[in-house]
This record gives C-alpha cells, structure tokens and sequence, in this order.
C-alpha cells in the first residue's frame, strides 16, 4: 500500500486530479482496492449509492447492501455545506462512520455523536502533509475491510472520539484549575515562582505580590473564554451596538478594541493570542501555507519573503512583534484579513463570530 501512497502523492503535487471522477478513480477506488475491498462487487462497495433524490459517491457495506461508512467526494474550494449535506445522509441511514474528502485531505466523522460537525470528527488526514507510514496507518485503522467487518474500525473510531472529547472537556476546565490553585494560595506553585523571581534578580517577591501578579495574568487569560464574557454581557451591555462601530479596530468575544490601522489591528490580535497561548506564534509559523511567496510570520526577517531579501530589513515591509518574532506588514486589507482568519484557526476560535474585524 505504500506504493499506492506514494504514486497518489506526486500526482496530488502535480495536479493531476482536477475532478471528482479523477479523485473517485485515481484516489478512492485505488485506495480501497489496496485495503482489500472487493471494489468489483457493487453489493459491497457501492457507487452512487441512492438516498431519496440524494445520492453519495460510495457505500461501504457489511454484509452485503447493508452500508457502514459513506465517503462523499467534493472538489478543493467546493466543500461549503458538504459536512451538512454527508451527516444528513447518515442520519436518513443510521449509518456510524462517514468521510468526507477532496483526494489529499480526508476527514473521518461519527455523525451520531453530539456537538457541532468539527466536534464530530474523528481525525483529519492530509496525504501532503503526513509521512506515508503515518497515512497508511490510519486508513487501515478506520477504512480496511477487515477491521470494518470485523467491527475493530468503528471500536476505534469511537474510542479515538471519547479521548478527544476528553481532551476538549480538560482543556475547557483548565481555567477553572488554574483559578482554584490561586484562591487556594497553592504553595507549590508560589514557591517555584518565588525561587525563579529570586534566581533571575536577587531578591524573592512576598507571597501577597506573588498571588497578585497570578490573579492578574488569570483575569488576562479568562477574557478569552466563553464562559467569562458571557458572564460580563449579562452585568454589562455594550455602549455602541457593534452594527454601528465604523471606526477601525476588532472585537474579541464581544470586547472592541478600536485601531490606528488593519496593520496595527493585525499586530495587535496576534500579540493577543500569543500572551493567552505560548505554543499560538511556534504553531502558526509552522503553517506550511502562507501567502502565496512570502510567510506572513517567521523568527527572522529573511524568511518572510525569501524571494526579496532587499526589503527584508526595512521597517515598511516587516516588523518585529516581540522579541525573535517578526510579521510582514507590506499588506493589503484583504491579506490582512487572511492572516488573521489563520489566526483564528490556529487559536481555535471563530473568526466572525468569536473575533470580528473591521478594517
């Protein structure tokens, strides 16, 4: 199956798949040829299969016409509603396990379980980005026919599911941790930050100075939580409906904060969201797509636009956001909204809805 892979990889690079019959045939069947469906019965793998008037690219049976998993085949930049449209197609069939793919990126849902769509998936693979160990792992993890039959594929799917759900219920109490250890005036924590204060300049803070500056960096980091600015709009409403704010500037969960500029809006969001998550700036510049030449964050001013190292060191197309950080300011509006669209990916948050930007 490595084999198989790696093929589908140069050809993804070269473009070589432009529809959804190229993905069917190029991708999908070669894939499930390689995990030992017999793509030549159509009582097991079904093409077209029919729901009402609806139809899905494939079925995937077990026993025989009785369907398990539903892959739905959508082209790059077409997948608006497509989640929608594959889970109402489980839904009408009681079906557990449904993917959805545009050939490089599959994504494996369990429509049954609760939440919004993304808090349904399972996993999402991308053949680009994955070595092909990695990639063969999985589909033979969720998709080959043995484990599919023998139940194993679904049982990992879920399990796969109830440990992210987990994860997701932690990280969210996280907060509430945090602030526990800080009422509760934790002696561990006081004393780690009472030594490294002492180390770095000689002289040890009190403990009362100690729990202030936590409870302060606590109030910093729960402004971006849900939970917290629901609780604030319910004891404060806003002065200025945000249907009127003209001037430029942004709203992060419900708080605006007005600006100079786009640029100084851009800088300033990132520099948000890079105090309430330390890993925010590692994780967004290891992006591999940024603009289409240039990155629009990087350690050093040479890598943002490697093709002009002449503008690298002027403060009109770069600027440093915090020490060892630099971000490309030479941007247009609509640019600077993409750059902050990613932000909102790489934080987590929705972008329109948690932030809003008005440039």
């Amino acid at each position: 199956m490595e084999k198989e892979i790696r093929e589908i990889q140069e050809n993804l690079k070269l473009g070589k798949y432009q529809n959804e019959a190229a993905v069917s045939q190029g991708i999908i069947q070669r894939i499930l040829a390689s995990l030992s469906w017999p793509i030549y019965d159509t009582s097991v793998v079904i093409p077209e299969y029919s729901i009402e008037s609806k139809r899905v690219d494939f079925a995937l049976c077990h026993p025989p016409n009785k369907p398990l998993i539903f892959i739905e085949i959508k082209q790059v930049g077409q997948s608006v509603g497509a989640e929608k449209q594959l889970f109402e197609y489980a839904f009408y069939q009681g079906i557990p396990l449904a993917i959805l793919t545009y050939g490089q990126e599959w994504q494996f849902f369990l429509p049954a379980e609760q939440g919004e769509f993304s808090d349904r998936r399972v996993y999402k693979l991308d053949f680009l980005e994955r070595n092909i160990s990695d990639i063969v792992e999985v589909l033979n993890k969720y998709l080959s026919y043995e484990n599919v039959r023998s139940g194993k594929a679904i049982e990992s799917a879920r399990k796969d599911y109830r440990n992210i759900r987990q994860q997701r219920e932690a990280a969210y109490t996280l907060p509430d941790a945090w602030q526990k250890l800080i009422d509760e005036g934790d002696e561990l924590l006081i004393d780690l930050l009472t030594d490294k204060v002492g180390s770095l300049c000689g002289y040890k803070p009190s403990p009362d100075k100690v729990i202030q500056f936590l409870s302060n960096q606590l109030i910093l980091s729960t402004n971006f939580t849900k939970r917290n600015i629901i609780q604030k709009k319910k004891k404060i409403k806003p002065s200025v409906p945000i249907k009127k704010i003209q001037q430029t500037g942004f709203e992060l969960f419900g708080e605006f904060h007005s600006e100079n500029s786009a640029r100084d809006a851009m800088l300033h969001i990132l520099n948000l969201l890079a105090d309430n998550d330390p890993t925010f700036l590692d994780r967004y510049a290891s992006l591999q797509k940024h603009g289409r030449t240039r990155r629009y964050l990087a350690k050093n001013r040479e890598e943002l636009n490697p093709s002009r190292p002449d503008l690298a060191f002027s403060d009109e197309y770069s600027r440093e956001l915090r020490p060892g950080w630099w971000v490309d300011v030479n941007l247009s509006k609509q640019s600077i909204e993409k750059v902050v669209k990613m932000a909102c990916q790489v934080a987590s948050i929705k972008f329109g809805k948690d932030l809003k930007l008005y440039l």
